[in-house]
């Protein structure tokens, strides 16, 4: 391979001091590429997790705030103008905001230098967000690394990564002299004893639990047995928990009568500490309960440093340790673990497998590493993919991606109260004389599930999304089995039974919070209401409420798929759609009624997710003929999005009506529009939900903006001469919703541009 010149690299990643697995990689192996070529400049652009950063040494020069979208564009632009040859950036799932941490994705489509991604987990069963953003991952990358076979044969296979695009370089580790343990225990108080070790960030996916339950047996036999558990709790899991998980390891220590021989060090050690702790285990320990790990730096250090290894066999060990290079032991197996510990007593046995490990370690050691890593990236400098060649460009206006407005919230905060969104407002004002209503907290609660997706974990979302649960729940009614809807501002409820479209809409908003949100209090709450809400549903003859039940059981069925009480709604509730469809659509009418009216794209919406995720192809096809005719009904001759009107609606056989024109209906039609794109692929879809998203900013009959970007809020539509200035709680929610849904794929697809289609749009097929 020719070279070319690398004179500035910049590594993307966490980075120390915060305390995590990828900040101390991403250290490592900067300083490793950066002590072997001198004439480098390595730079560093880290991501923030907590307000204000950390202390970061001189190297780092731009930091990226996890949770701010707007925060990656900027990091983009610094490294254009730094002159930066090349990026390598570490990909984990849980260092970046967005859904499935896509926010990386605006990063990385404005880069315009190469980009080398180590890919530190490569799932075999990814979600469908977890696929969209690692296919797109490897898509702009122009090379990318992996530290195992398995998970190079996984890229391949499930995600479509050409093999000669992929670098298999493992897994980096200090260079540390083979020595005897016995001369590093007495800085730790343990010598004269046999210890084993585990070390890194607590949680309960390490499975301390396991080696603790085995170590009755294992005392009985060697009572100079020690177990040192290194490392602080993981700093999410402190956040979320606080130290239960910890504390519920030294209750479980004492149950067993083992506190003598167990030692927990509850902190975070750098380097040097670290390789001293390593150096006085006889026994190295990785119980990990998840066969999925791909790739585990413990593991690697403790290996490399010439120790001999039990561990459960996770990817990344069955590798490692084959060849009798460690021990292999099944998930949850106490037992097994102890019989390892008990056989590795014998001082043969245990130094020859060290000496084998060792051996394989000189070729992990971070030297190595770096020189493997220069290689990748000169490679990456002269195989550019075609992406980046075109993000290089200068992009005309109509290339742009679409600038979404921030979202605010401050008036959605001032229409909500403890009790819910209150639904009406006078200008800005709430309006309690029309009190509440159950449509409109179902809206709210949906849109709590969707900030969340999109990295708001925040109190008043929290907060908020309690208070629009809590209303959903009051409104079901045990003695009907069904939802009330009208609430007065004194509370009392002002009907027995609601609108079929609320109690539709009730079984979308549970079904969010049981497939989507990572509450736990609300999947249990969530599943309780739920079937009573599906039920309720089958007793009503709208078909919009069916159109919302059957997006709710998607949701639902996104965490339990294996209901197939569920499963069966799903298919009668599709069953009733297409039924209709067939009786009312003919030629050149193909529509599910009479009359097109109101939240009109659910319709299609509903079919083609259905279609989709069941593989009902006569489902998909209904409802992307259906939602396609649609669009043109409501695309003016100016190319703008002209939402069918409240005032007669559109009957078949008239002219739809032009005024006033709802925001509900441009929300719904940017959410079956984005449904359509990811079930096609088609950037037709992408043109149609944008359009249909620019009416609220002012791309509509009038020119004049619905939304009002600074607070969050939206006007309550059109009229024929002026817009409608009261700022009630569907239209701000439909505006909000929209809005999310919107930089929910940003983040997923990375460009969200006004793009000629990749197939010229065809006529609605006649019925």
């Amino acid at each position: 391979m020719p070279s070319v010149d690398i004179h500035k690299i910049a590594f993307v990643a966490d980075y120390m001091p915060r305390k995590c697995g990828i900040a101390t990689f991403t250290f490592d192996l900067r300083n490793a590429v950066a002590s072997e070529h001198s004439d480098l400049e390595c730079i560093v652009v880290p991501v923030d997790d907590i307000e204000g950063g950390y202390d970061y040494p001189p190297e780092v020069r731009f930091e990226i705030q996890e949770q701010e979208l707007v925060s990656y564009r900027r990091a983009a632009d610094y490294l254009n103008f730094a002159n930066v040859d090349v990026v390598c950036l570490q990909h984990e799932y849980g260092i970046y905001g967005g859904a499935a941490g896509g926010h990386v994705l605006a990063l990385m489509r404005d880069l315009r230098v190469p980009v080398v991604s180590t890919l530190h987990t490569v799932l075999e069963t990814p979600n469908d967000d977890q696929l969209r953003v690692m296919k797109k991952v490897c898509a702009v990358s122009s090379r990318v690394v992996v530290m195992s076979e398995r998970s190079r044969k996984l890229l391949g296979h499930i995600y479509g990564v050409p093999d000669e695009k992929i670098d298999l370089i493992l897994h980096g580790i200090p260079d540390v002299p083979f020595v005897d343990p016995n001369s590093f225990k007495d800085q730790f108080d343990v010598e004269g004893k046999f210890v084993a070790l585990t070390f890194g960030l607590l949680s309960p996916n390490k499975g301390i639990e396991i080696v603790l339950n085995a170590m009755p047996k294992v005392i009985a036999h060697s009572p100079d047995f020690v177990y040192i558990v290194l490392g602080a709790t993981h700093p999410h899991l402190i956040r979320d928990q606080g130290e239960t998980y910890r504390l519920s390891l030294e209750r479980l220590a004492q149950r067993l009568n083992i506190r003598k021989h167990v030692i927990f060090y509850n902190r975070f050690v750098e380097l040097q500490e670290l390789t001293e702790f390593i150096g006085a285990a006889d026994v190295y320990i990785t119980p990990y309960l998840n066969a999925a790990q791909a790739v585990s730096g413990t593991l690697a250090y403790s290996f490399g440093c010439g120790k001999a290894v039990i561990s459960t066999p996770y990817w990344h060990a069955e590798e490692l340790l084959a060849d009798d290079r460690g021990i292999l032991v099944s998930f949850g197996d106490s037992d097994a673990i102890a019989r390892s510990i008990i056989e590795l007593r014998d001082d043969d046995k245990r130094n020859a497998m060290r000496k084998r490990a060792y051996l394989m370690g000189r070729e992990m050691i971070w030297s190595s590493v770096a020189h493997l890593y220069m290689q990748s990236f000169q490679a990456a400098r002269l195989t550019r993919p075609p992406a980046l060649a075109k993000s290089r460009a200068v992009r005309t206006l109509d290339e742009e991606p679409l600038q979404l407005p921030e979202i605010r919230l401050e008036h959605l905060w001032q229409m909500t109260d403890p009790t819910g969104v209150i639904q009406h407002a006078t200008f800005s004002i709430p309006n309690f004389h029309e009190g509440y209503c159950l449509d409109d907290n179902a809206r709210a609660l949906v849109l709590t599930v969707l900030l969340e997706e999109l990295g708001d974990d925040s109190f008043e979302i929290n907060r908020a999304a309690t208070t629009y649960a809590a209303f959903v729940n009051y409104a079901f009614d045990l003695n009907t089995g069904s939802f009330r809807n009208f609430l007065s501002f004194d509370r009392k409820w002002l009907d027995i039974i609601g609108s079929d479209d609320s109690i539709g809409r009730t079984a979308w908003a549970v079904g969010a919070c049981i497939g989507r949100t990572k509450r736990p209090a609300f999947h249990s709450w969530a599943a309780q209401l739920f079937e009573p809400a599906v039920n309720a549903v089958v007793q009503t003859t709208s078909p919009r409420a069916w159109a919302f039940a059957l997006i709710g059981i998607h949701e639902y069925l996104r965490r339990l798929s294996g209901d197939r009480h569920m499963n069966q709604h799903r298919d009668t509730f599709a069953t009733r759609l297409i039924r209709l469809f067939e009786l009312n659509a003919s030629v050149g009418w193909p529509w599910f009624e009479d009359s097109v009216t109101y939240d009109n794209a659910k319709l299609p919406h509903a079919l083609i997710l259905t279609g989709r995720w069941t593989n009902n192809a006569h489902a998909l096809d209904i409802g992307l003929r259906t939602l396609r005719w649609l669009g043109e009904v409501q695309c003016a001759p100016e190319g703008h999005f002209r939402p069918i009107g409240s005032e007669g609606y559109f009957v078949r056989g008239a002219q739809p009506a032009q005024y006033d024109q709802q925001p509900l209906e441009a929300q719904s039609m940017v959410s079956a529009a984005i449904e359509a794109y990811q079930a096609t692929n088609d950037s037709y879809w992408l043109d149609q939900a944008q359009m249909a998203f620019e009416w609220f900013t002012g791309r509509n009959d009038l020119g004049l903006p619905v939304c009002k970007p600074s607070s969050g809020a939206c006007c309550d539509g059109l009229h024929p001469d002026r817009v409608n200035q009261n700022q009630g709680a569907e239209s701000t929610l439909a505006y909000l919703l929209a809005l999310a849904e919107m930089q929910l794929l940003e983040n997923s697809v990375t460009a969200f541009v006004k793009a000629t289609p990749t197939r010229a749009p065809t006529q609605a097929t006649n019925v």
